[in-house]
């Protein structure tokens, strides 16, 4: 189980320390801890995340503002165990700066980030199939074949199928509310998609039980 799994009373066993779970509560962390320092606010309550982050890791409080020193903790985590590069902090800065501005911004955006994850992954897992069978070993080509994927998402206009074609158009409009580059987005799809083919699938963990 990862560690920030325990953390988060999450009790998926196939969950190792730096897995997939772990990364996307790290980045849930760092987008309320930005939000914090951004609008202002004081209320833990809020952002239950970063409530247990903080509290949990005993990250203290910078210049009497919530926020700024969880960001820190935060960044340098994902730094240190995923190698995430500062375009991606630096673009999620700039997306909270534009969208939130007071107290009022903060829980819908919060919905809107969340829609345009699961639809984004939900889409490239379709869209992409047997491609990500490939190996991890094959980084270069996973990498390019998610940029290639990612882009077509927000230029190409003939998907045949209307259930793609509602989706590619769904994550259009959030992503112009967020302000992402695609850079951003296939840098988020593709730790997501190594991460993910990295955790024990559910024949193996039943093999792993019976040993």
């Amino acid at each position: 189980m990862g560690f920030l799994s325990k953390l988060f009373g999450k009790k998926d066993d196939n969950n190792k320390t730096g897995g997939m779970e772990d990364y996307m509560q790290l980045v849930r962390v760092y987008f309320q801890a930005s939000i914090a320092a951004n609008v202002g606010i004081a209320n833990l309550a809020a952002l239950p995340d970063l409530r247990v982050f903080k509290t949990t890791l005993h990250v203290p409080t910078v210049n009497n503002k919530l926020g700024v020193g969880e960001k820190t903790a935060c960044r340098k985590m994902l730094k240190e165990i995923y190698g995430t590069d500062d375009l991606f902090f630096k673009e999620i800065d700039q997306s909270i700066r534009k969208n939130c501005r007071k107290m009022q911004d903060v829980q819908t955006y919060l919905v809107q980030f969340q829609g345009f994850t699961q639809d984004l992954m939900m889409l490239m897992g379709n869209l992409m199939k047997f491609k990500l069978r490939l190996p991890s070993f094959f980084k270069n080509a996973l990498y390019k074949m998610t940029e290639k994927t990612v882009g077509e998402i927000f230029t190409k206009n003939d998907y045949s199928d209307a259930a793609t074609l509602k989706t590619v158009v769904a994550i259009r409009q959030y992503n112009h509310r967020l302000g992402f580059s695609q850079k951003w987005v296939s840098d988020f799809v593709y730790q997501v998609v190594m991460l993910a083919k990295k955790e024990p699938k559910p024949a193996d963990a039943d093999d792993d039980k019976k040993k």
